[in-house]
C-alpha cells in the first residue's frame, strides 16, 4: 500500500548499515592482501579492491534510483 519510492527508502536505510559493514570487512582483508601479498597480488588487490568500492556505492546510490526509473514505466 506504500508507494514504491517510500518502500525502497526504507529497505535501504534498514540494509545501509549491513551494507558498510561488511564492505568494510572486506577491504581491511584485501588491504591485507594487498600490504602482505607481495608483488604477484598486488594487481589484483588493488583491483579487487576498486570493485568492492565501485559495488558498494552502485547497490547504494544507483541500483535504487534505476530500478525507479524502471518501475515508473509500468
Amino acid at each position: 500500500g506504500m508507494p514504491m519510492v517510500t518502500v525502497v527508502n526504507k529497505s535501504i536505510n534498514e540494509t545501509l548499515s549491513r551494507t558498510i559493514l561488511t564492505s568494510i570487512s572486506t577491504c581491511l582483508v584485501i588491504f591485507a592482501l594487498l600490504v602482505f601479498g607481495g608483488e604477484a597480488l598486488k594487481i589484483f588487490s588493488v583491483s579487487l579492491l576498486i570493485g568492492v568500492i565501485f559495488g558498494t556505492y552502485s547497490s547504494i546510490y544507483v541500483a535504487s534510483p534505476v530500478m525507479l526509473l524502471l518501475h515508473k514505466g509500468k
